[in-house]
């Protein structure tokens, strides 16, 4: 049928001209539907749903289906219904399934109560992780019919559960022989069967068979007990060597023990010693696959040696055609509900059994499905033929549909200047005669004949950043469609700087910013994170409003992402009840040499915080000074609450305000003096304050690039040679020792200046 995204694909087998694969359908967990192709395969038909699978250790997963060597058309597999687990068999490569029929006797030949329909034999299907010992079903091509395994009787299987059963007429009945799981050798085609018990103990005795597991005998392979780490056979399926390799102790070294059965026949096996049986199903129907298949079998009474020119098939009669040799077709299944229509083939909901191939073209004819096929490898011959009245129809020309636009490699945001290869595809409708219309909106267009069915990409590559709303229309005289895709060029983003105020007060509104490099980046999504909360806020915008709600400090963290990177940055602001807000301005002459970055703003901040804790005598901790983005160059002074001297904060207003009469001053280079005045001072004086020293500014160039859009450079006035000696100088932080000489002196000169700076963008 058509399929669902799978959460899981396997693929099971390859061969005949046919593919079986096992999906995980979305509903599913730990089952698959087992699903069989066409000889082409492109189109599939459900098999067998709800195959039981097993997780494995790194992620490996095991289908329970098992092909049955030596005869072909053969499967076992376990199907989980509702947590039941049950085995089922099927004679014609999964058309019919049906549950093994329990043996009739124990291993003591005692009755056993397992009645079908309520009760049947289960196998365990599993691999065996160890590859030197059978897995717990065991089959040989050399042995076609003879099929050994581990499992129960029972409505269902049971893991704990490893009684050993052997059928020799592939699966029509079954003995039991051992109470635990064993590991298996078939030798001589089956003519000896090696069986040593899986345990962790120590062995010395190995049993074996010459009767198909009718009867068995004990052989002491070893004087000493060994761990049994596996079984080897010598090459060739007449051999009746083999090899048990393990080891005495778990320190000790490999012990390779070999035993030969040669000695224990007589001589070799003639055509006398030979009788035949047919394979039939479990409905003991004898066209199997489409043929009658008689096989050879060593009569019980004989001991002798099949040998290497034995061979098992004996004959092989073709069957007329009938019923059962059909399966249902793509896009059909049988209704397990409804059967009393026996074997009828329904058409899915989705499918169309008139609808013409993806590949049907004008000109051209097709055949409507009748809803069946011959099953792949059957070799039936005449009779009937379910897929002769198939209609004859002639294809269609049919708009285009389905029409898809994609991009090699499924990155939708590139870079400028990145090579983009476009893809176009068409589900269903003609293509020959179809035109493709390709407008790539940055002024490109292009039409394109039979585009979907060549293999020329559509290549193509944007210089300049932006959304480019890529479309293609495809069109015929019986209609279009037509599919778009959008595209965004944008570079990578290099920074992100979050400008939020230091101090904020509780329930009070509080502007987040975020200032992204490059400044031409385009649809870029903010994400906000605030506080302990493990959900961030997403804007479009860059700026946010918010409040905090208790007092404290707040870590805010913004993330600015494009589709193609991703970059961060995270301040601290500090939550309090009560504060003061002093606006603060400077002198236009400090303007010239703002460059608008925040390590600037930061120094200056300290600097005018350093002088004024000086002045008023108020702890520095408890004053902030936050100067603002922009020209012209103004600050906010943060005055906090101190829980042990209130009453500071009305001697700093006092001291401010007396103060306002005078200048506060500080010297940036080489005797430049800018003033500090209160913003909301009536008068136009204000206090002279002492020159402090900055330090050179780590990351200037970076944030630079945010506000500069063309190159801006800084001159020192002195010297190359003090140029030099400045710099060395300007890695130190602010001195916290002011010369006494210099304080509150108009006149003093700075004894450090700013190092040349120069931005690039």
């Amino acid at each position: 049928s058509k399929l669902p995204k799978p959460r899981s694909l396997m693929l099971i087998r390859t061969d005949e001209n046919q593919v079986f694969l096992a999906l995980q359908e979305w509903y599913q967990t730990d089952t698959y539907n087992l699903y069989q192709s066409d000889p082409q395969g492109v189109y599939y038909s459900i098999v067998l749903e709800n195959v039981r699978s097993t997780k494995q250790p790194e992620e490996n997963v095991l289908i329970d289906i098992l092909e049955v060597r030596g005869i072909k058309g053969v499967f076992l597999a376990n199907q989980k219904i509702d947590g039941k687990v049950m085995t089922l068999i099927t004679y014609n490569k999964g058309r019919d399934w049906e549950p093994l029929a329990p043996p009739t006797t124990d291993m003591n030949g005692k009755p056993v109560s397992c009645k079908q329909p309520d009760c049947h034999l289960h196998l365990h299907l599993r691999w065996a992780d160890n590859p030197y010992v059978s897995g717990t079903v065991h089959t040989k091509d050399s042995a076609p019919g003879l099929i050994m395994g581990a499992g129960n009787l029972g409505s269902q299987l049971v893991e704990y559960k490893e009684e050993m059963y052997i059928t020799s007429d592939c699966g029509k009945t079954w003995r039991q022989v051992f109470e635990e799981e064993h590991h298996i050798l078939y030798l001589d085609h089956g003519g000896v069967i090696v069986a040593i018990k899986d345990t962790s103990i120590p062995l010395k005795i190995l049993k074996f068979s010459t009767d198909e597991g009718r009867t068995w005998s004990i052989h002491n392979f070893t004087s000493t007990s060994v761990f049994v780490d596996g079984l080897l056979s010598e090459p060739g399926d007449e051999t009746l060597v083999m090899t048990v390799f393990g080891h005495i102790s778990y320190r000790s070294d490999w012990e390779l023990v070999k035993v030969d059965f040669r000695q224990s026949f007589p001589r070799q096996c003639t055509e006398a010693d030979y009788d035949s049986w047919k394979l039939t199903d479990l409905q003991r129907e004898k066209c199997i696959m489409g043929q009658e298949r008689m096989y050879r079998r060593r009569k019980e009474s004989s001991f002798c040696i099949k040998g290497k020119s034995y061979t098992s098939a004996l004959t092989a009669k073709p069957c007329q055609c009938t019923e059962k040799d059909f399966a249902c077709d793509y896009g059909f299944e049988r209704a397990p509900s409804l059967r009393l229509e026996g074997d009828r083939c329904y058409p899915d909901f989705w499918h169309d059994p008139d609808a013409p191939p993806e590949n049907c073209h004008m000109g051209h004819s097709y055949k409507s499905s009748t809803g069946y096929r011959k099953v792949i490898a059957n070799v039936c011959e005449g009779g009937l033929n379910k897929e002769q009245s198939a209609k004859q129809h002639s294809c269609p020309l049919l708009p285009p549909s389905g029409l898809q636009l994609g991009i090699k490699g499924q990155m939708l945001a590139v870079a400028p200047g990145d090579d983009i290869t476009f893809i176009v595809h068409q589900e269903q409708g003609d293509t020959t005669s179809t035109r493709y219309q390709v407008d790539l909106m940055d002024g490109v267009r292009a039409i394109y004949e039979n585009l979907t069915v060549t293999d020329e990409p559509i290549q193509h590559r944007y210089e300049k950043p932006g959304v480019y709303r890529v479309n293609v229309k495809a069109e015929n005289s019986a209609g279009h469609d037509q599919a778009t895709l959008y595209i965004q060029v944008t570079a990578p983003l290099q920074d992100v700087h979050l400008e939020v105020v230091p101090i904020a007060g509780r329930n009070q509104e509080v502007n987040l910013t975020a200032i992204v490099l490059p400044t031409e980046a385009n649809l870029t999504v903010f994400y906000w994170w605030i506080g302990d909360n493990l959900q961030p806020k997403l804007t479009l915008e860059n700026s946010l409003i918010t409040r905090f709600s208790e007092e404290g400090e707040v870590p805010v963290t913004v993330q600015a992402s494009n589709g193609r990177s991703m970059v961060q940055d995270s301040k601290t602001v500090i939550v309090y009840d009560h504060f003061q807000v002093i606006p603060l301005s400077f002198s236009h002459n400090l303007d010239r040499f703002n460059p608008n970055i925040p390590e600037w703003r930061r120094d200056v901040g300290q600097v005018v915080t350093k002088i004024l804790a000086k002045l008023t005598g108020v702890p520095q901790d408890s004053l902030v000074t936050m100067v603002k983005p922009g020209l012209p160059t103004t600050a906010d002074l943060y005055v906090l609450p101190q829980e042990s001297t209130p009453v500071k904060r009305s001697v700093f207003v006092d001291k401010v305000n007396v103060l306002s009469e005078n200048n506060v001053s500080f010297i940036v280079r080489g005797g430049l003096r800018v003033l500090v005045t209160l913003a909301d001072s009536d008068r136009g004086d204000s206090l002279t304050h002492p020159w402090l020293r900055f330090r050179k500014l780590p990351g200037r160039n970076v944030y630079a690039q945010m506000h500069n859009e063309k190159e801006q450079e800084m001159t020192s006035p002195v010297n190359h040679s003090e140029d030099t000696q400045n710099i060395i100088q300007g890695e130190e932080f602010i001195d916290d020792d002011l010369d006494s000489q210099t304080l509150g002196n108009p006149g003093g000169r700075s004894k450090f200046s700013y190092p040349r700076l120069t931005s690039h963008y």
